[in-house]
C-alpha cells in the first residue's frame, strides 16, 4: 500500500511537471566549426541524481537518436559521441563541433515514470572555406543548419563596404567574397578587417565571426 506521504510526494511532482510545461522555449545557437558549445537542459525539476533522469536526444531529418540515458552517455549511439560530456547542471557540452552536428538536441526529464517537458536547443554551425582559381580567391561563409533562419553578410572594417575590385555576393544562409589575384598582400591582413555578420531572423541576435579558415 503507497503511503499517503509517497501519494503526496508523487502528486506534487506531478503537478510541478505540468507547470514547467507551461514555461516551455525553444533556444537558438549559432557557433564556429571547432568551437565547444553547451546546451543547457531547461525546465529541470530538481530531484536527487536528477541527470539521472535525463535523457538527451539529436535528431535532423530522422528519426532521433539518444545520446545520453541513465546518467551515461551512449557511445555507440552516434559518430560524435566520444565529443560530448555532460555537466554537473545536465547540461549537454559538445567539443569540437562540427557540421555534422547541425540539428535539434532535445533535453527531456523522466519523473516517477512520467515524461516532463521537452527543452528544445537548435546548433547551427558557421563554416568558412578558401577557395584557390587562377586569377581570384573566393571565400565562403555559410551557416549550417536544418532550415535557413540567418542572414550572412562580409563586413569589410567593421562596415559592409569594398575595396578596390572586391566583389561580395549573398545568397540565403551564406555569403562570398572575391578578391583578384592581382591584388597584392591582402590577405595577412584578414583576420583583423574582415569577419562574418550572422543574424538570426527570429531573434535578432546578430554575430560577428573573424575570418579563420576551417578547411580548403
Amino acid at each position: 500500500m503507497i503511503s499517503s506521504r509517497k501519494m503526496q510526494t508523487s502528486l506534487i511532482l506531478t503537478l510541478m511537471l505540468y507547470l514547467v510545461a507551461a514555461a516551455g522555449q525553444s533556444l537558438y545557437f549559432t557557433v564556429r566549426v571547432g568551437d565547444e558549445v553547451t546546451l543547457p537542459c531547461g525546465n529541470m525539476i530538481y530531484i536527487r541524481n536528477y541527470c539521472d533522469s535525463v535523457t538527451w536526444l539529436f535528431s535532423i531529418n530522422s528519426p532521433a537518436v539518444t545520446l545520453f540515458e541513465l546518467g551515461q552517455i551512449l557511445r555507440d549511439a552516434a559518430a560524435k559521441s566520444d565529443r560530448l560530456g555532460v555537466a554537473a547542471d545536465c547540461s549537454l557540452v559538445i567539443k569540437k563541433v562540427s557540421v555534422e552536428d547541425v540539428g535539434l538536441y532535445v533535453c527531456r526529464q523522466f519523473i516517477n515514470r512520467q515524461q516532463g517537458p521537452d527543452s528544445n536547443s537548435y546548433l547551427s554551425v558557421v563554416h568558412t572555406v578558401e577557395q584557390k582559381q587562377k586569377d581570384k580567391t573566393i571565400l565562403n561563409c555559410s551557416v549550417m543548419e536544418h532550415k535557413c533562419k540567418h542572414t550572412v553578410e562580409w563586413l569589410y572594417e567593421g562596415t559592409d563596404k569594398t575595396f578596390s575590385d572586391m566583389e561580395k555576393s549573398e545568397q540565403s544562409c551564406s555569403a562570398t567574397v572575391t578578391f583578384p589575384a592581382s591584388i597584392p598582400n591582402w590577405r595577412p591582413n584578414l583576420p583583423e578587417n574582415l569577419k562574418c555578420k550572422v543574424t538570426n531572423i527570429y531573434t535578432d541576435k546578430v554575430q560577428l565571426i573573424a575570418f579563420r579558415l576551417q578547411s580548403s
